[in-house]
Formats: structure tokens, sequence, C-alpha cells
């Protein structure tokens, strides 16, 4: 083999494996330091693509968690309401009972009653959460949109589903002075509504005991119509907590399926590092040698 002081050919293949190494080094270095062995497009193009796109969707759908939380609340303020409105008008129905038996003082149950409505007025008018209040609601403000879920399909499109939640039903008071809740809607009989109804004025004829009858079939009513709200409140409360749930455990699935794309192996990088190391140290002991080559040549000038 011939020998040149001006191509070494041996130090150029020792220098070339020796920066190759180097190369390896950093990347294992930049993977264990970073955790990711896809930190930017320039590591895998595609998984990057990818990871990113799903990290953006798991942004929104934790958006979507968050909100559905908030529309959980909501509905449990109202059930509450509701629940409370349940007790006080079956209060009312037990003093209008009262009163059915001849000889008491209406008067003096009026008075009870009157307070209770008070508290009907109170327990509607304090249900409300985040500025919204589903028990007390205007004539043609309906319904309420909450946002579900989030979607992407293979196309790439995005979509956001809702749950409507119907106010008409759920609607005790008018919140706008009118009569279209359970509440405050005139019963079928004429003879006022559950905090309208006025029974001081009654004696024991039978007009009067036939107007007790009806005041006690409405309140009946109402509690009947108020528990049926409180029904479809709870079954959108489970819809809303199953969707939560979904959300939650989609956040999961999505987190481990970007980390399977570009999360490093801790215990495998570590390996690669110490065997790099080993080349390194290896690879420059090679370059000396190989520069040590060329000072031999010096020798046969001596």
């Amino acid at each position: 083999m011939s020998s040149s002081i001006n191509t070494n050919i041996a130090a150029m293949t020792a220098l070339q494996s020796l920066n190759h190494t180097n190369k390896e080094l950093l990347t294992t270095q930049n993977r264990i330091s970073t955790g990711f062995r896809v930190n930017d497009a320039s590591d895998n193009a595609a998984y990057w693509s990818i990871a990113t796109t799903m990290k953006s969707d798991r942004s929104a759908i934790s958006t979507v968690s968050d909100a559905l939380g908030l529309g959980a609340a909501t509905v449990d303020v109202a059930m509450q309401g509701m629940e409370g409105a349940i007790e006080i008008a079956g209060k009312i129905k037990d003093k209008l009972v009262a009163a059915r038996q001849p000889g008491l003082d209406r008067v003096k149950i009026q008075a009870e009653i009157t307070q209770l409505q008070e508290s009907l007025v109170s327990v509607v008018g304090t249900a409300n959460f985040s500025g919204q209040n589903w028990l007390k609601t205007e004539a043609g403000d309906d319904t309420r949109e909450l946002v579900a879920s989030f979607s992407r399909d293979s196309a790439g499109a995005v979509g956001v589903g809702i749950i409507t939640v119907d106010l008409v039903s759920s609607r005790l008071m008018d919140g706008d002075s009118g009569s279209t809740g359970i509440l405050d809607s005139t019963f079928d009989a004429g003879d006022g509504s559950v905090l309208t109804l006025d029974i001081s004025e009654l004696t024991d004829d039978a007009t009067s005991l036939t107007e007790l009858n009806n005041l006690i079939t409405g309140v009946d009513q109402a509690i009947i119509d108020m528990t049926a709200a409180g029904t479809s409140l709870g079954a959108i409360k489970s819809r809303i907590d199953l969707q939560k749930g979904f959300a939650d455990s989609l956040m999961d699935a999505i987190d481990t399926g970007v980390g399977q794309l570009v999360d490093a192996d801790m215990n495998e990088e570590s390996t690669r590092l110490q065997a790099l190391q080993v080349r390194q140290q290896l690879g420059v002991q090679a370059l000396g040698m190989a520069n040590q080559g060329a000072q031999m040549i010096l020798r046969l000038f001596q």
C-alpha cells in the first residue's frame, strides 16, 4: 500500500466515521433531552404532520370537555331549582287541601301560602349559573345549545356536535312579565296560577269549595309538569356526563397515539447513547493512529 503526505486515506476514512458517530450521538442526546424522537418536521415529516393535527384536535376536545362541564353545572343548578320548586308547590297543595275543611280560617292559610309563593319566586329567580337561568326564560327563548363533541372525518373536514335543550318544558316563570311558565300560567279552570292563587275570600259555599278543588287540581298539575321537566333535565344531565366521559377517554387515547408516534424510548436511547460514546472514543483513537502514520514517513528521511 502506497503512502502519501497529500492524501491520508486512513485519516479521511476515520474522520468520516467519527463525523457520522458524532451526528448520531447528537441526535440521541437531543432525543434524551427532549423526550421526543420526532421533535420537528425534519425528524419525520409524516409523523410530525399527523402528530401536530392530533394535538390540535386534542386541544379542541379538551375545550369541548370544559364546555360540557359548564353545561353539566348549569343543568345541576336548574335541577336543584326544579326540585326546590316542586317541594314548595307540594306545601302549597297541602295548605289548599287543609283549607278544604269547612270552618278553617282561610285568611291565615293564605298568609302562609303567600310566603310560599314568594319562596317560589326566590327559588326560581336564584337558579342562575354563569348568567343563565333555565327556569326563568322569555317566550321565544325556547332552546339552548351545548357543545357536545368535536370530530374530523377522513377528508379532514371538522364538525362540532351539539346537545339541544328544550327550555319550554322547563320554564317555570316567564322572564318577560308574561305567563308562559308552569308556575305563572293560568289554571285550566281559570282560577289564577300557582303564584297568584288567593283563597282569603273563599267561604264554605259550594262555589268556593269548587274553586278550592280547581286550585288543588291546578297546583297538582303544575307539580306533575315540573316533575316531567325535572325528568327531562335529568336525562340531559346523563347525556352530558356520557359525552364528557367519552371526551376525556378520547383525549387519553389521542395522547397515547401521539406518544407512540413521536415519543422517544428512553431505555433504547440510553443504551444507544452508551454505545455511541464508545464508538466516538474509538473513532478519536482511530483518527489519531491514522494521523500518526504520516509522521512515520519522516523517519524514512532520517
